[in-house]
Formats: C-alpha cells, structure tokens, sequence
C-alpha cells in the first residue's frame, strides 16, 4: 500500500490554491495492487467478451461484411440484418476502446501516476477510483 503520489494540501505555501473537489481534502493511503487487480479483471472480462464478438464472425472483413446481405432476400430482414450487424460492430468499436482505456490505466500504474488528474496534477479521488478505475481526471476537470 502506499500514499497516493500527489497530496492536496492547504497551507500558507498556495494562497488562494483551489481543491477540485471537497473528496479531495483529504488523501486515504491508496492500494496500487488493488487497483492493478482490478484492472486486471477488467481487462480479462473486456478482452473475453471482444473475443466472443470476433468469434461471431466480426473479425474479418467486418466493415466489408456490414453490407453482404445477399442471403437475405427479405428487405424488412435486410434491415434488421444490417441494423444488427451494425450494432454489433459498434459494441466491438467500444470494447475495443474500453481496453485502450484500461491498458493505460495499467501503464499509468507503472509509470507511478495513476490517480493523478491529467489536467491539474492533484490526485483524483479515491471515490472516482473506485466508481472509474480508469478516470484520467476528476470530475471537476473534464471540460
């Protein structure tokens, strides 16, 4: 376990320095190997399902294959064809982007700057951690 890497503090050394957030008055130690558990999982869980998607068919050719509906000879079952496919793809798209998301949360643990605000450099609250585990910034910093 170990402190999170920045702290807020209030002193006489920043007047005027504004907390982001009132959760972040105060910094509870931060468990890196919880976290790095969690993200674990995550990835695990995020991986299996866009392997499941792939294992469907939405691997190859997938943007080619949104439009082959040839089979279908239906025009109310083309377009619900496509509409599936489509949103299929679009589930991929995400999930794909969520492991991105997870994979740097990953680095940011080694690289020892996980928990801290991209944008403002104080830490995000362990609060935001434990809801987003991937958050790069607090809530008050998103623009």
């Amino acid at each position: 376990m170990r402190a999170c890497s920045a702290t807020v503090i209030a002193s006489s050394e920043a007047p005027g320095a504004r907390v982001p957030s009132a959760l972040m008055t105060t910094t509870e130690p931060f468990d890196d190997d919880a976290a790095r558990r969690r993200l674990t999982t995550d990835r695990e869980r995020v991986e299996g399902l866009i392997q499941s998607l792939r294992d469907e068919g939405l691997d190859q050719s997938a943007a080619d294959e949104v439009g082959d509906i040839s089979h279908v000879t239906d025009p109310a079952d083309q377009g619900s064809e496509t509409f599936e496919r489509e949103k299929d793809l679009a589930i991929l798209e995400q999930l794909e982007e969520d492991l991105a998301e997870i994979e740097a949360a990953l680095q940011r643990l080694d690289e020892g700057t996980y928990g801290i605000d991209e944008v403002t450099g104080q830490p995000i609250a362990r609060e935001r951690l434990e809801a987003y585990p991937t958050a790069r910034t607090n809530v008050d910093t998103r623009t």
